[in-house]
């Protein structure tokens, strides 16, 4: 084999390599009430606040792109016209949960499941404080960070190889999900066979897709991927979201005025 072609089998047999692991797309779930974030969200849906200047779903979208990840689903479900710019403006694709009303988020993996590879899973109203994102992913996780103290979150236990083996909502000084997971092609396929199994079940209706992985643990796996303190944000309420941004905080302000019960 002559030298050019010998290099060039070589550089065919490493991109078929790593070809399993490139990403395929993202998944932006939007489609929730956030009623955490009431009366605010009654006029426009959580993930459209814009936070220190920016929109937190075109944020996220945006370091999804300048990651290499241009194919991006956003699953959207209330107030869903509000969504619909974002595909002329970034080229997404918009799809409708029509169950958003009656389930919990996995009836949004169940909207897109046609789609589902190695996939982002990303929740639209997440603000990252840095890119956490990359187009080639090695294995499939969810993100975590360190809770000092109480905490009601979802607690992880790990393995010696850090596959999740174990997860229990509350506890304390733990590693707690947090943030955006990542789903490679052999958890997608398993997932979905599990999705549509379970899909129609009355205690299925107000799981969060979480709540039916954990019911799998044995058999669907995900690893842990620990991110430092602060990189990763999910604001709460509207109190966090004033600690962040204080702009914010005269239209809090004006609410606990008029209603001193808020």
């Amino acid at each position: 084999m002559h030298k050019n072609d010998f290099e060039a089998h070589l550089q065919k047999g490493e991109y078929d390599m790593l070809s399993s692991y490139k990403v395929d797309n993202a998944i932006i779930m939007a489609a929730g009430f956030a009623s955490r974030f009431t009366p605010l969200s009654d006029i426009i849906p959580k993930a459209l606040l814009k936070v220190k200047g920016e929109i937190m779903i075109e944020r996220q979208i945006r370091q999804l792109i300048e990651a290499g990840i241009p194919d991006i689903y956003v699953v959207v479900g209330y107030k869903k016209e509000m969504f619909y710019y974002l595909s002329e403006k970034y080229g997404v694709h918009i799809v409708e949960n029509p169950d958003y009303e009656t389930r919990n988020n996995h009836s949004s993996i169940y909207a897109v499941r046609e789609y589902l590879g190695n996939s982002y899973i990303c929740s639209a109203d997440n603000y990252f404080m840095e890119n956490v994102f990359e187009s080639y992913v090695y294995e499939p996780y969810y993100s975590a960070i360190y809770i000092s103290g109480r905490t009601t979150e979802y607690c992880l236990s790990t393995n010696f190889s850090g596959r999740i083996t174990h997860v229990k909502i509350g506890g304390s000084d733990s590693w707690c999900m947090a943030g955006h997971s990542y789903w490679d092609r052999k958890f997608s396929r398993h997932f979905i066979e599990l999705l549509e199994a379970e899909y129609d079940l009355p205690h299925t209706q107000n799981m969060f897709w979480e709540s039916i992985y954990i019911r799998h643990l044995d058999t669907l796996t995900l690893y842990i991927k620990k991110y430092p303190d602060g990189i990763i944000r999910d604001f709460n309420s509207l109190d966090e979201l004033c600690l962040f941004d204080t702009s914010y905080i005269p239209y809090r302000d004006s609410l606990k005025q008029s209603n001193p019960v808020f």
